[in-house]
């Protein structure tokens, strides 16, 4: 962006500033045109604009301009960025929200945030099947294009973003916590692996964050709104991820939850979110039907020359070329385990090989 000196420096001033929220540093912007001059205005001029004492008596602390020249000097490093509404970069389907953070910090690949994405939560206290669940459908859905969005927490969160890494796939993780404070600790390798394979750290809060509960409902919102759907593997009816998933519904976005035993606790949230509207999911090729116009599909190498048509020599194909099979009854035909056919068939559909109709995959003669 085009932006002096001064007027970055005033805009991490702002930002860190307590009880400034996204609508209140809106507020102050179109009044004052600009963070500069919203920080020099006399603090009557904030409290005519409803915003409490709180809030501007800190703005020309030592404390605020230290905590701005460490966020300057954060993003001097490679790979570190900032994003701001009025940047060309900042993710367009986040833009829409009302309270879309005025300010975004990211560590990683920043050009992800535009990609299509699909974010899978759950419970931090997960089953094994159901970490199991979301870790493959992570490894499917990346392979499918889709840039995997989670929160970084403990349970299916970690599953999901492991999932997407092991397909050599992209992963985003929205923390509830500054970048500089990774909060769960446990997950702090991952994180760095994050970053380091092609992925990316968001977080809308100053870097020196540390964890408070409040931080992590509100950044739910931001999980929802970077992505074109939400899958729920595994929840309470407590559970913070009902609220990524309610925020999804409200911000127009597609929500998808995996049933699972009526006497499991960790199924209650996903069957309260299938009799409140969620579509009901099985399988992955249910998502991607019903996400086909979002998937981002690799452009085809260079031609080559003409080849003699050859016999299918993939398993699946083989099968598929003798009768439609749901995915379950490939599993059961071919040997395979589940996740590994939907990786498979996923691969496949992206190379027009297989089609899916009325719940059942064919072969494409080429």
């Amino acid at each position: 962006m085009d932006l002096s000196p001064a007027e970055l420096e005033a805009r991490l001033r702002l930002h860190c500033l307590p009880e400034l929220g996204p609508r209140r540093f809106a507020r102050l912007m179109q009044a004052f045109a600009g963070a500069s001059a919203a920080l020099s205005a006399p603090a009557a001029a904030w409290r005519a604009l409803g915003l409490p004492a709180g809030c501007a008596e800190p703005r020309r602390s030592q404390d605020i301009r230290e905590r701005a020249a460490a966020a300057l000097a954060w993003l001097e490093r490679p790979g570190q960025h900032l994003l701001m509404w009025d940047d060309p970069r900042y993710p367009a389907l986040l833009a829409e929200l009302p309270d879309a953070p005025p300010l975004l910090f990211v560590a990683g690949d920043v050009d992800l945030l535009e990609r299509p994405q699909l974010a899978i939560v759950g419970s931090r206290r997960a089953s094994r099947p159901g970490l199991d669940t979301a870790q493959s459908f992570a490894r499917s859905l990346a392979r499918g294009g889709f840039v995997i969005t989670s929160g970084l927490a403990l349970g299916i969160d970690g599953a999901a973003h492991l999932g997407a890494l092991e397909a050599g796939g992209a992963t985003v993780a929205v923390l509830g916590t500054g970048l500089q404070c990774i909060y769960p600790h446990r997950h702090k390798a991952l994180a760095e692996r994050i970053a380091r394979e092609g992925g990316a750290l968001v977080s809308e809060l100053p870097l020196d964050s540390p964890p408070q509960a409040s931080n992590f409902p509100r950044r739910n919102r931001i999980i929802s709104g970077l992505s074109v759907g939400v899958l729920v593997v595994e929840a309470s009816p407590s559970s913070g991820s009902l609220i990524t998933a309610r925020l999804a519904a409200e911000q127009g976005r597609e929500v998808y939850a995996i049933p699972g035993s009526i006497h499991h606790p960790g199924a209650r949230g996903c069957h309260q979110l299938i009799r409140d509207g969620a579509l009901l999911v099985e399988s992955v090729e249910h998502i991607l039907e019903a996400l086909r116009g979002w998937q981002v599909v690799s452009p085809p190498a260079a031609a080559a020359a003409p080849a003699a048509p050859a016999a299918p020599t993939h398993p699946l194909l083989e099968l598929l070329f003798a009768a439609p099979h749901s995915s379950e009854a490939l599993a059961d035909a071919s040997g395979w385990p589940l996740p590994k056919v939907l990786a498979a068939l996923t691969e496949l559909e992206l190379e027009g090989r297989v089609a899916s109709e009325a719940g059942r995959w064919l072969g494409v003669r080429r």
